[in-house]
């Protein structure tokens, strides 16, 4: 186990989160704690832009000039007398350390990159081509001689710290992961202390209870299956008709277990939009444990950090009183944008979340949106009643426009680049009810008890059960009319809005009270949190990126934005319910008490299942723990280990190679099936890769690669001279792979094509360009 190397990754990060944490207290001075658990989040932001801005010219000093400018930032701010409360930090570091910690045994069992299973051959490729690079854009380790055709922006965060700290790609692959994953449940709970602390609700349960379900919980799935293997025999297979599982995996026994079932809940039709095997109508619901247990480094977690940087900028905004209008504008337009343009190239999927967070903040913070805009225009626009409400919105969206614009302009090298572009399309097949709450009931159980709370203490008791019987029936009808997604979360985006803007909205419907209770606000923040949750899975339920794949990946990269919005929001509302939720009359507060405590009991240890299942199964299938993620290679492919740490220690810079194409995600070479593993394990760009370039190109681009691939492999002298001179190729990869595939090899009859180096199975040939 490499030890050194967790103690100086742990050092980097706790030395960034310091001098990060200087600049956060200016954006969050009224945070508890004044933000220092987004000293991380902030710290790598103000690295990855200048690298990605300088790293245009040079990718080197790129990264030192952003370690430059952020001592800069933190020496304005420290100047200006803003400081980092030790005990504040201190909490914070122990925060960090446990979950970094946590993620780095999990890894050290099993810490191989492989092609099955997920995509770490892409990811590990991308930091292995940053690694190579001298500027930005990498070359395309799968299509050489073109710019990466993908949003590569955590992997350059992860090649920063890598080339900070000079460690190896094999083993910084699985530091960066634990690194990812920490910076997400510290920022949980960071932002749900700080929402809890406004709201006078005790501030550590609340964060606690946000790190544990952004970090640790999982989705109801599991619990559910447990159960169903628990109950007596003759229930069991009606139990299971009823939920729609099959008795099999845990459902059948604790030794039929795979962490694997609960990312798969929800099916979709294989119909017109799939074109895959049948198994891809199975829609990705991935939740942040499974995702770092199976260990690809993928945009969709390397992002979530910073989705939760910009709901905490957000919520600074919130809380910044009208008078304060140029740090709300600065909030809006300076920080929100920039961090747009940072998601951009991160996880493109999450760069309209930054625009949508804002909107929603503006319409419901307690400043009126018309104070942004100058002095006239803002009083011609202030009204009363819904022309008021209707005025909020419109500027709000004139916010959101503004942050996508803004932050098109900071990632706009991105766009003009390769990334590929997509159709949208409409109308998928829709999530059944009993998927929906599996995979949200975690979280929407809590959110409808808090309302079902919220509306007992300003309509009364017998109104509030009024008013959750027709919501019950809301979710039923909706389900009886194939719009399950409609009936269950409509009526809770209506319930959080109206006690958001409830006050204002009081004045002209005489219907909806004004639900305040004294000093005590009747919602806070949490609700920005969960409207922006609910309107990610309506939209998806209706609107999706056409692929091959059907919806798999758009549901797949929005919900874990859920996921972890939710879980930054359960938290400040599950501590409410613990603490501050007290009807009237001694007996009934006992008894509400009572059941609350044993709900969120219940929640916590059913949500944790899938963990003491899955970590077991890690730890029972582990040999020596390490974190070198290429050590699998001298025992399972040994005829090609050699050969590929021979080009990836010896060969210099990103000369192009020639692998057998297409490959995918099976490593099969005796049956010609390639993987692309020379390229992707080494960072040197290969003619043509993984077929996945046919998407992020074309078809008919990537299959004329594939025949120039046969070409070279075994066509005419000719040819062969033509196309090796075409796309610059330095090295002729041949294994077993290649051998199987393509019967005789003639491209080692060529003059100029001399052998490099033989490792096992494999022949590296050298192609001299100048004999050819």
């Amino acid at each position: 186990m490499e030890y050194g190397l967790v103690v100086l990754w742990l050092a980097l990060y706790l030395s960034l989160c310091y001098v990060g944490a200087t600049v956060a207290a200016v954006l969050f001075p009224r945070f508890a704690n004044r933000g220092v658990a987004f000293g991380i989040p902030v710290a790598l932001t103000i690295l990855w832009l200048v690298t990605y801005v300088v790293g245009r010219l040079s990718l080197t000093a790129g990264i030192y000039l952003g370690l430059v400018a952020l001592v800069a930032a933190a020496g304005v701010a420290a100047v200006r007398g803003v400081t980092v409360d030790g005990r504040a930090y201190a909490e914070v570091a122990a925060v960090f350390t446990l979950a970094f910690g946590f993620l780095v045994a999990v890894r050290a069992l099993d810490p191989a990159i492989v092609p099955i299973g997920g995509e770490k051959f892409l990811d590990y490729g991308l930091l292995k081509s940053l690694l190579r690079a001298d500027t930005l854009p990498p070359e395309d380790m799968w299509f050489a001689g073109e710019p990466v055709a993908y949003y590569y922006g955590g992997h350059l965060l992860a090649a920063i710290l890598t080339r900070l700290t000079g460690t190896a790609g094999q083993y910084a692959y699985n530091l960066a992961l634990a690194g990812f994953y920490a910076t997400l449940v510290t920022a949980a709970y960071g932002l749900a202390g700080a929402v809890a602390a406004d709201r006078g609700v005790p501030r550590r349960l609340a964060a606690g209870f946000s790190a544990f379900f952004v970090g640790v919980a999982s989705n109801l799935s599991t619990p559910t299956r447990f159960l169903i293997w628990l109950l007596p025999e003759g229930v069991t297979q009606w139990v299971a008709s009823a939920v729609g599982y099959e008795i099999e995996g845990l459902a059948a026994g604790p030794d039929r277990f795979s962490y694997w079932d609960a990312s798969r809940v929800i099916t979709d039709d294989a119909g017109d939009f799939v074109t895959y095997e049948p198994s891809a109508a199975f829609v990705i619901d991935e939740f942040p444990l499974f995702a770092w247990l199976n260990g690809d480094m993928h945009a969709h977690m390397m992002s979530t950090g910073f989705l939760l940087l910009a709901a905490a900028l957000c919520f600074s905004y919130y809380q910044t009183p009208a008078v304060e209008w140029r740090r709300r504008l600065t909030l809006l337009f300076g920080a929100l944008p920039t961090l747009a343009g940072l998601m951009a190239v991160t996880n493109t999927w999450s760069f309209p979340s930054v625009a949508g967070l804002a909107m929603l903040t503006v319409v419901l913070a307690p400043s009126d949106p018309t104070t942004l805009l100058p002095n006239g225009v803002g009083r011609r626009l202030r009204t009363t009643g819904l022309t008021h409400e209707a005025v909020r919105v419109g500027v709000a969206l004139a916010v959101a426009v503004a942050i996508v614009l803004v932050g098109l302009l900071w990632s706009l090298p991105f766009w003009l680049g390769a990334a590929s572009g997509r159709e949208i399309a409409v109308l998928p097949d829709r999530t059944s009810l009993l998927e929906l709450l599996s995979v949200h009931g975690v979280f929407l159980v809590p959110f409808a008890l808090y309302l079902y709370a919220q509306a007992g203490r300003a309509l009364g008791t017998d109104r509030a059960r009024v008013v959750g019987v027709a919501t019950v029936g809301v979710v039923f009808l909706g389900a009886a009319v194939d719009l399950a997604a409609v009936g269950l979360l409509v009526p809770l985006v209506a319930g959080t809005w109206l006690f958001a803007r409830s006050p204002s909205l009081s004045r002209s419907l005489d219907s909806v009270p004004a639900l305040t209770d004294g000093g005590d606000r009747t919602v806070d923040f949490e609700v920005v949190l969960i409207l922006a949750g609910a309107g990610l899975v309506l939209l998806v339920e209706f609107v999706f990126v056409k692929e091959n794949i059907g919806r798999m990946n758009t549901v797949f990269k929005t919900y874990m934005q859920v996921w972890v919005l939710w879980a930054a929001a359960v938290g400040p509302v599950l501590a409410w319910l613990l603490t501050r939720w007290r009807p009237d009359g001694e007996t009934r507060r006992t008894v509400t008490t009572t059941g609350i405590r044993a709900f969120v009991a219940l929640l916590v240890v059913s949500t944790s299942v899938y963990g003491a299942f899955a970590l077991s199964n890690h730890v029972g299938a582990a040999g020596d723990p390490t974190l070198d993620g290429t050590a699998y290679l001298d025992r399972e492919h040994p005829r090609e280990a050699e050969a590929i740490r021979w080009l990836d220690r010896t060969v210099e810079g990103r000369p192009t190679i020639v692998t057998a194409a297409p490959a995918g995600y099976r490593w099969n070479p005796d049956e010609g099936k390639g993987s692309s593993a020379p390229a992707s394990l080494t960072g040197l760009p290969t003619v043509a890769g993984w077929y996945h370039e046919a998407q992020y190109r074309n078809e008919t681009v990537y299959q004329t690669r594939v025949e120039d691939v046969r070409t070279i492999y075994t066509g005419s002298a000719g040819d062969q001279i033509a196309l090796l001179r075409q796309y610059d190729v330095r090295y002729v990869y041949v294994g077993p792979a290649e051998r199987a595939r393509y019967g005789e090899i003639t491209v080692d009859h060529v003059s100029g094509v001399t052998v490099e180096k033989r490792a096992g199975d494999v022949v590296v040939y050298r192609v001299h360009r100048e004999q050819l």
